[in-house]
């Protein structure tokens, strides 16, 4: 399971001219979850997430979590996350779970961040989304399940 964790001052998502989700400060979470993976992979990435010290305290230093500024957290998921473009020009995606296996393990990620306290709102799983946000910083993680350094 793999994810880009974003520091925003805000961030929302639009399906068909809808606005679906807005947060303000907190936390954009892209999600790509990868063949194999499993609520290992989710209870890993849920916690990362919202223990992830990358909010500034009082001395200017990043120490906080999203939770300890009571920010919030807008999960998307994207299978794109686990294109492969090591070959040729045309990125390859059978590394991505399908659907039927993604949407349940991305709700789960959701649950345990809410099961934690954090308020999380979503985009629409499998939609065409126009995502928007400011990135504050910026400050752009990855995070791997898989990977250990």
């Amino acid at each position: 399971m793999r994810a880009v964790v974003q520091r925003v001052t805000q961030a929302g998502v639009t399906v068909a001219g809808k606005r679906v989700a807005d947060i303000a400060i907190g936390l954009l979470v892209l999600i790509g979850i990868e063949q194999g993976d499993d609520h290992k992979d989710a209870a890993y990435l849920a916690e990362k997430i919202a223990g992830l010290r990358i909010f500034e305290d009082a001395a200017g230093k990043m120490n906080l979590s999203v939770a300890a500024i009571q920010g919030e957290v807008l999960v998307v998921s994207q299978f794109t996350l686990l294109a492969d473009c090591r070959k040729g020009r045309r990125p390859g995606f059978s590394h991505a779970a399908p659907p039927e296996l993604a949407e349940p393990l991305c709700d789960h990620v959701v649950a345990l961040l809410k099961g934690s306290g954090v308020k999380v709102q979503t985009g629409v799983f499998r939609a065409d989304m126009a995502v928007d946000l400011v990135n504050d910083g910026p400050v752009t993680m990855l995070i791997d399940s898989r990977k250990l350094l």
